[in-house]
Formats: structure tokens, C-alpha cells, sequence
């Protein structure tokens, strides 16, 4: 059952980013095992992987969602819902871009001597390190507007 109050329903949004991160983390630690299976890829157990993440990131972000329409509904805090709508937004482009980094790793690997390859991966990890300073900020902004007196 969702939380009723806005303190519990602002402390539900961050337990569903942290699990987004833990998804993250898992989802990069199964693609570096997947890359030790090379050459010879074991990619059932990596599509595997890829469908439990999938459905993870699913789950928080119908939640996330709800969570972001009852704090425009139930509590007229459209800022937070805002704030919200822009972290969709972002993570989004975070799980495209480490999709994108996956597969640049692999590449990368499988031709070692293409330096086209090496950079392509170097970046991505830089799109990727921008989108986490955006997510950081927009998470600031809804740490502050979240704290104020409603």
C-alpha cells in the first residue's frame, strides 16, 4: 500500500532511487561478467540479466510515477512533481547511455587495436558522468523544495 503522508511518501522516493542505483550496480557488474565470457559470449545468461533489470526498472519507475502524481494531486506540490518529471527524464537517458556503454565495451574489447573503440567508450563514460551530475541536481533541488514547510 502506498504512503499516505508526505513525509513517508518523500521517504518512498528516495528508497526507489536508492534500489534504481542497486539495479544499476547489479546491471554493470552481470555486463562485466558477461565480458569475461569472451570471445565466445554467454549471452542467455546476460539477456537473462537484461530482462530482470528491465523489470526492476520498471517497477520503481510506475512507482516513482505514482509517487510523483500524488504529490501533484494529493498534496498540490507541483514542484516536487516537476522535479520529478525531469529525473524521469534523465534516468531514462542514464539506462540509454549504459546500454550504449555496454555495448562500446564489448566492442571495444573484441577489437583491441581500434582506437576509434577506446574513445567511443571514454565518451560515453563522460555522457554518462554529466547525466549523473544532472540527476544529482535535480535531486538537490527536490531535497530542498521537499524540506520547506508545505
Amino acid at each position: 500500500m502506498p504512503p499516505s503522508d508526505f513525509r513517508s511518501l518523500v521517504r518512498r522516493f528516495y528508497a526507489l532511487q536508492a534500489e534504481r542505483v542497486e539495479a544499476y550496480k547489479l546491471f554493470e557488474e552481470g555486463h562485466e561478467a558477461y565480458l569475461r565470457t569472451g570471445p565466445h559470449y554467454d549471452f542467455d545468461h546476460y539477456k537473462q540479466l537484461v530482462h530482470e533489470i528491465t523489470k526492476a526498472f520498471c517497477g520503481i519507475s510506475k512507482e516513482v510515477l505514482e509517487i510523483k502524481e500524488r504529490l501533484h494531486q494529493d498534496f498540490d506540490r507541483p514542484d516536487l512533481s516537476e522535479h520529478i518529471e525531469k529525473l524521469q527524464i534523465k534516468e531514462k537517458q542514464k539506462l540509454e547511455l549504459t546500454a550504449k556503454l555496454q555495448l562500446a565495451k564489448q566492442s571495444a574489447q573484441d577489437h583491441p587495436d581500434d582506437e576509434g573503440c577506446q574513445e567511443k567508450v571514454q565518451e560515453i563514460k563522460q555522457d554518462i558522468i554529466k547525466n549523473k551530475e544532472a540527476l544529482s541536481e535535480i535531486l538537490q533541488d527536490f531535497k530542498y523544495d521537499s524540506e520547506e514547510p508545505e
